[in-house]
């Protein structure tokens, strides 16, 4: 299956991250492009892909992944400016026939990000 699809794990509890505010965008042209905007569930997955297969350009996209707002609600104690607040994986997709899986690892001070399958 083409597309994309991403999902949240809090490294900080070791459970996946429900509420997370994702935003996509594609970036054409230098100027970005806001494509989907949506909420990880209990899962720490969107309900849907982020890009549905017939959606899917090449080119290059950035997720918006908001984790300062969900360990802020989770109770956790950040500094203000929280260390991360808002994400962002900019990415190549090249070719439309695969699937694109950018998951997401992060804690309130590190993440990192790689892509899935």
């Amino acid at each position: 299956m083409a597309g994309l699809s991403t999902h949240i794990l809090d490294t900080h509890s070791g459970l996946p991250a429900g509420g997370v505010t994702v935003t996509l965008r594609r970036i054409v042209d230098g100027v970005p492009e806001t494509l989907a905007e949506t909420v990880t569930n209990a899962d720490g997955r969107t309900d849907a892909p982020l890009l549905m297969p017939e959606a899917t350009k090449p080119g290059v996209y950035e997720i918006d992944f908001a984790i300062g707002p969900y360990f802020r609600a989770r109770g956790v104690e950040l500094p203000e400016p929280a260390f991360l607040d808002i994400v962002t994986v900019r990415f190549g997709i090249s070719d439309t026939a695969r699937h694109y899986h950018v998951p997401l690892n992060c804690s309130p001070y590190g993440y990192t990000t790689y892509r899935g399958s």
